[in-house]
């Protein structure tokens, strides 16, 4: 992989990005203000760049989209072309296909949803680029500039972090989501259904999808619901985890868990931006870590699947579980301060599984060390700390 300058600067302050640029043509997709752009121009600073949120631009390559093949002719072998908002306008990976095949240009695609490259049946240009995606601000990315509970609270979307109003800008950032992802698209007809279905898929932060249960709250029918949630796994909004099988002699929770993209991102949806009630600071602290392990993962290769385990009959359930070349490593998550031995009854449960490699609990407390049974009890910053220098697996 050849490296190059991967910072990006907001609100007067540079950070240093995990993500790297290939040294291939690539998709870079990831929700809006997420930094893509920002990240390209510092990335890529010799590339031509093609921004589809040019109206002028768009309204040309719409009406003409043979102009693209002559805005490229100039370009070539070997140098970049960023194509920003490539969604907007998915015929165009027929040309970028052929620059590709015929001239060795290589191509930096970013987008803000999947939905119309997948309805408009192009398949990410049959593996000839990579797909990548940018995440929200991790430890790692921010420095000494991290904090947990502003974290939790407002989430790290660059955007929102930058702000010196957070809350405002948080509030803005979903009703901009409503008005260009969902309406100017036509992404769903019962546009007021999509509105109450929001803050009801808000309050199912970290909790396994019951389509039915959410349908009956929201006033819309089963499929529209699944519609929906597909809407936000396209949109890069959410994430649906789906349930581990480690078959251990007892009966296995099989639904996915819906877990939202940023913490601040899921309290706005939820309309409850105050402070970080006990409450809600479990789920959120869940999803922040989930949030982290695929940040990392596209850098590092961290799993090759990831789901949860829980038992249907009995309370034990591990948060996460990684899988990697047939080894598996359990992670859960509290966001207790102290330690408490009834912490650790679901990575216990999970002891037999085989091929497992380790078994980690991950809390907000000042202690680590490792259990009898061999179970590491780490901190927060330890978590991070194990990330970003990629020991995660022993």
């Amino acid at each position: 992989m050849a490296i190059y300058q991967n910072s990006a600067i907001f609100a007067g302050m540079q950070y240093e990005r995990l993500t790297q640029v290939p040294d291939r043509s690539f998709f870079l997709l990831g929700m809006r203000g997420i930094g893509k752009s920002t990240w390209a121009r510092r990335a890529l600073p010799d590339a031509l760049r093609l921004d589809l949120l040019d109206e002028a631009l768009f309204t040309d390559l719409l009406g003409d989209p043979s102009l693209f093949g002559h805005l490229l002719s100039g370009v070539e072998r070997g140098r970049w072309v960023v194509v920003d908002e490539v969604q907007r306008i998915p015929s165009l990976l027929n040309e970028v296909h052929r620059h590709i095949e015929d001239r060795g240009v290589l191509f930096a695609l970013l987008g803000s949803s999947a939905r119309k490259l997948k309805s408009a049946g192009t398949n990410l240009l049959a593996g000839r680029a990579l797909r990548k995606e940018m995440h929200p601000f991790t430890p790692a990315e921010l420095g000494d500039s991290f904090d947990l509970d502003e974290a939790l609270a407002w989430g790290t979307i660059p955007l929102v972090w930058a702000a010196s109003e957070r809350r405002e800008v948080l509030t803005s950032y979903t009703q901009m989501y409503l008005r260009e992802e969902i309406r100017s698209e036509a992404a769903v007809r019962n546009l007021a259904g999509f509105v109450r279905f929001l803050p009801v898929a808000g309050l199912m932060h970290g909790q396994s999808i019951n389509a039915a249960s959410i349908a009956r709250d929201t006033g819309v029918a089963r499929p529209t619901v699944s519609g929906y949630l597909e809407l936000l796994d396209d949109t890069l909004l959410a994430v649906r985890l789906p349930a581990f099988e480690a078959k251990l002699r007892v009966r296995e929770r099989r639904r996915p868990k819906l877990y939202w993209a940023d913490p601040g991102l899921v309290r706005a949806v939820k309309r409850q931006l105050g402070p970080v009630a006990a409450e809600e600071r479990g789920a959120l602290l869940e999803g922040w870590v989930l949030g982290l392990l695929r940040a990392h993962n596209e850098q590092q290769h961290l799993y090759d699947d990831i789901g949860y385990w829980a038992a249907t009959e009995s309370s034990a359930e591990v948060d996460f579980v990684l899988t990697r070349h047939h080894e598996h490593l359990g992670i859960e998550v509290k966001a207790a301060e102290r330690y408490n031995t009834s912490m650790l009854k679901g990575l216990r449960a999970l002891a037999d599984l085989p091929g497992l490699r380790r078994r980690v609990l991950a809390y907000r407390g000042q202690r680590s060390f490792r259990t009898e049974d061999g179970i590491d009890v780490w901190t927060m910053p330890q978590l991070h700390h194990a990330l970003a220098a990629d020991e995660l697996w022993p």
